[in-house]
């Protein structure tokens, strides 16, 4: 695989809306589609290196998209990122790729958008894994968030962003254990954030997708750390309460990255899932 400074640069979808989104796609095997988070110098590879891996191996094809706005994707100024939009591109993704079926794997906004693929396209999603989605909580309840204040606070001062201050904050704002806060990781953040605009993270436009959860109706298996500092707990009840087929996971000594912190164990029980259900 050919990489672009430190990422991997696999292929690019040209969108039925005109947009370019590049995204990665490794194995064969039943698909698995990993949608990452929000945040500077986002992208699939850096959110899900240490997992769609192990998916691969474990006989699965894992495509690994960069969101509108992050990653290698096309970054537009001149247009709000609602949850709408995101969707829209993924599956637009999906269409130029082939894939009519597949599990969704989706981390903080790229839990709210496998959500808003399983509510707008529930043929396509045939199960969702779901590590401390958004989309359900209010805008107030994320601003009370510590680890939302730390970002708004670094990302809001105007001052430049250095490789040690976005250490920090993934450190103490994102993570329990700030030793899963690399070099390697700040590094590969650092050089997505140096094309990217700020539009996207200003424009976005997530609604509270908790009155529908009860429409979704494949099953979900659903991660949480209890040491969470960028979603609030109000959450855990909405997806335990309202998506009825559902088996929640609650990790101690886990942040807002389960799937980083707790690499083998979160591997493990996706494959499971995959496998029995």
């Amino acid at each position: 695989m050919a990489y672009k400074g430190l990422l991997p640069e696999g292929n690019y979808a040209d969108c039925a809306n005109g947009y370019r989104i590049h995204y990665l796609d490794e194995g064969q095997g039943d698909v698995v589609v990993f949608l990452h988070g929000s945040g500077p110098g986002a992208s699939g590879h850096s959110n899900f290196k240490g997992n769609y891996p192990a998916l691969v191996e474990a006989g699965y094809r894992c495509i690994v998209p960069d969101h509108i706005g992050y990653g290698f994707s096309d970054k537009p100024d001149d247009v709000d990122h609602t949850l709408d939009f995101f969707v829209e591109c993924i599956k637009q993704t999906l269409d130029t790729v082939g894939v009519e079926r597949c599990t969704v794997v989706g981390n903080s906004l790229g839990g709210a958008v496998a959500l808003g693929l399983a509510l707008q396209h529930p043929q396509l999603v045939d199960k969702l894994i779901l590590m401390a989605p958004g989309g359900l909580s209010e805008l107030h309840e994320y601003q009370q968030m510590p680890g939302m204040q730390k970002v708004f606070k670094v990302f809001g001062s105007g001052e430049p962003v250095t490789h040690e201050v976005m250490k920090d904050l993934f450190a103490t704002g994102l993570m329990y254990d700030p030793r899963h806060a690399t070099d390697e990781l700040v590094k590969e953040r650092m050089q997505i954030m140096q094309i990217m605009n700020g539009h996207v993270m200003a424009s976005m436009k997530i609604p509270v997708l908790t009155p529908r959860l009860a429409e979704i109706q494949c099953p979900v298996l659903g991660f949480w750390g209890m040491n969470e500092k960028m979603m609030p707990e109000n959450g855990i009840l909405a997806m335990a309460k309202n998506l009825k087929h559902m088996r929640l996971i609650l990790i101690s000594e886990c942040g807002h990255w389960v799937m980083v912190e707790h690499e083998d164990l979160f591997n493990r029980e996706c494959v499971e899932f995959l496998r029995h259900g």
